[in-house]
């Protein structure tokens, strides 16, 4: 009980400062509870029956006093014994009850409220993530669900018990002695002051100290990952580092010692002004029971009661301040919860059936939604553009094109153009502003959006491996394919050979964001997920551009053949790996400005030849410059 009191006096009141309870955020939380119903009455139940039997064992040591040892009754020395031990087991089996209602309705809620979240969030649009900072969310996921839990089986049913405890308690001192009760009220205030003021410093300095914690976590997670952990390596200073991180633990530990005293001081108050309470209950009942106005049995029993209430009446002084800081966690899942997505799928959204791969731009126009319609500000603390809540410039402008089944279609332009943006409207990684993108006829708005991306294959500029094995990684595109499937796409990904000099072969882990293989390894596993998959349409958004001259010449044969009867969309920098397609299609300012074959572009002597020479003579510098270095 006193860990709970020191506990309380950690909550935050300038947090919910001017904040009231709402009815509406109370009936939400009362409906998260519902599946739990039977729990909950169940713990109430639990916790009226525990009160009830708290207060049994005073009138026990009462009875003992009065009537047993007054009138020297052996027997009933042995009967109050009895149901002193009897009392006891009671009293632990109701803590076990109330604990084991207490941890089903607790963690029933963050089971659901996690997985609510986890599910609403990833189906949130990448421009979402593009805002959002990944340890605000995580918070949410962990901290705030597991706060939300604490709500109702914590903060809520410590309330709930101090205030049975409470009524069952001063009802039966009231009728055992109403003047002693009424004075052990009176004192009560004297209790409460300077819980109060030493409470308020021992919040501040929490404060400092969650604080530097949460920096000290982040400079953690930014350090030791693989990405900050080369950073460090390459231009920081190890010893820097750490003299950065001990000035923030070092404060930490002094802020640990100044609360350890704090806590300790606010500890002896506590305990000395209940003391002197108790020395009251002493002075007026002891001259009570010598003017033989109560019985001494009485008297013992008020004094077990006093120790009984002043805590529980403590905690009530700050249940307001408790409940709505424990409400906040609610708010927070539900903010997010109730963040509307941006894709959603149309009622009466049909499955894509059998695609061949037809796609077809009528119009199109694409400009990123503004921040307040994209994500949350509460999730983006520290991002610059924040207070811009204009959708941004036009990334498309008015684009329409036609792609026929089977065709290879290369997509090229200044960086900046919309290229990638073009080829992300096809699986629906984002909408049309205005016009309409087809796939075999229909709109992809109409089309359900598993089945939609079912048919698209895309291997992006700097793919992305899981923290898994090999295998797991390619199963992800297609868990139900075979080992002999598995294999044969590695194969024509050109990259079996090199799985298989591994110790661990497929079973090998490529480590976060698969930093174990290098980018042109990383590249090719990606391609082979995407030649698992199989699908109708394969976007490759400079697949090749992480692999060497030899390892890009055997991908671009295993595309050839790999992509056969299917329909691709080639985003390419290094115009050299597209002078085969069916098609180039140059953008410029989000515009179609050129389209047609190699040969015929370069004819034409307009962006694409600019942009074909100036390659070639980029490349032919760097050549020579390698061919100077070498020499």
């Amino acid at each position: 009980m006193m860990h709970q009191t020191m506990m309380s006096f950690r909550r935050d009141p300038d947090a919910v400062k001017g904040k009231r309870l709402e009815r509406q955020l109370l009936r939400r939380v009362l409906g998260m509870t519902r599946p739990y119903r039977a729990a909950l009455i169940g713990f109430f139940i639990s916790v009226i029956a525990a009160a009830i039997i708290g207060v049994i064992p005073a009138l026990l040591f009462r009875s003992l006093i009065d009537n047993a040892v007054k009138n020297s009754d052996e027997t009933l020395v042995v009967v109050l014994s009895g149901l002193a031990v009897a009392v006891a087991l009671a009293s632990a089996g109701l803590s076990l009850v109330q604990r084991w209602y207490a941890s089903r309705v607790g963690e029933g809620l963050i089971y659901d409220m996690r997985v609510a979240l986890f599910d609403h969030v990833q189906r949130l649009p990448i421009s979402f993530f593009t805002r959002t900072q990944t340890g605000s969310l995580q918070s949410r996921l962990n901290n705030d669900v597991i706060g939300a839990q604490n709500a109702v089986t914590g903060t809520l049913g410590t309330v709930i018990s101090n205030i049975i405890t409470l009524v069952v308690t001063l009802s039966v001192m009231l009728v055992l002695e109403w003047r002693l009760t009424i004075l052990t009220l009176i004192v009560l205030p004297a209790f409460i002051i300077p819980a109060r003021r030493i409470g308020r410093r021992l919040q501040t300095v929490t404060r400092e100290s969650f604080t530097l914690d949460a920096s000290m976590n982040n400079t953690i997670a930014e350090r030791f990952n693989v990405s900050g952990a080369l950073v460090v390596k390459l231009f920081g200073n190890h010893d820097r580092e750490r003299d950065y991180f001990a000035e923030r633990a070092a404060r930490v530990r002094d802020i640990g010692v100044t609360s350890a005293m704090y806590s300790r001081v606010l500890f002896v108050a506590l305990g000395f002004v209940a003391a002197v309470g108790t020395a009251v209950v002493y002075l007026v009942g002891g001259h009570l029971v010598i003017q033989n106005a109560i019985p001494l049995g009485t008297l013992a029993a008020f004094v077990i009661y006093t120790g009984q209430i002043y805590q529980p009446l403590t905690q009530l002084t700050n249940s307001r301040v408790d409940v709505l800081t424990a409400m906040v966690s609610f708010e927070r899942v539900f903010e997010v919860l109730d963040f509307p997505a941006l894709l959603v799928e149309r009622p009466g959204a049909v499955d894509l059936v059998d695609p061949v791969g037809r796609i077809e731009f009528d119009h199109v126009w694409f400009r990123h939604p503004s921040n307040d319609v994209a994500s949350l500000r509460s999730l983006e603390e520290g991002n610059p553009g924040l207070e811009d809540d204009e959708p941004s410039a036009w990334i498309l402008r008015d684009v329409s094109l036609s792609i026929a089944p089977g065709e290879l279609i290369a997509i090229v332009g200044p960086s900046g153009a919309g290229k990638t943006t073009t080829a992300m409207l096809v699986p629906r990684i984002a909408d049309a502003v205005e016009g309409t993108v087809r796939v075999d006829g229909h709109d992809v708005r109409d089309l359900t959006l598993d089945s939609l991306r079912e048919a698209v294959g895309f291997v992006m500029q700097d793919p992305h491996l899981f923290h898994a094995s090999i295998r797991e990684n390619l199963r992800y595109a297609r868990p139900e394919c075979t080992e002999e499937e598995l294999v044969a796409a590695c194969r024509a990904a050109r990259i079996d050979d090199l799985i298989q000099s591994l110790p661990d072969g497929y079973d090998t882990v490529v480590g976060e964001r698969g930093y174990r293989l290098s980018g042109g390894e990383k590249q090719r596993v990606a391609i082979a997920r995407v030649l698992l998959k199989a699908p109708s349409i394969v976007i490759l958004d400079e697949a090749t551009s992480h692999l060497d001259t030899e390892s890009e010449h055997q991908i671009q044969r295993a595309l050839t053949a790999a992509l056969a009867g299917r329909t691709a969309l080639v985003i390419a920098h290094r115009l050299s790996t597209i002078v085969n397609a069916d098609r180039i299609i140059v953008i410029d300012d989000g515009r179609i400005v050129e389209e047609g074959t190699h040969t015929d572009l370069l004819a034409r002597n307009g962006l694409y030849s600019d942009l074909y020479r100036t390659q070639l003579d980029r490349d032919a510098e760097s050549a020579e410059q390698d061919a100077l270095e070498s020499a």
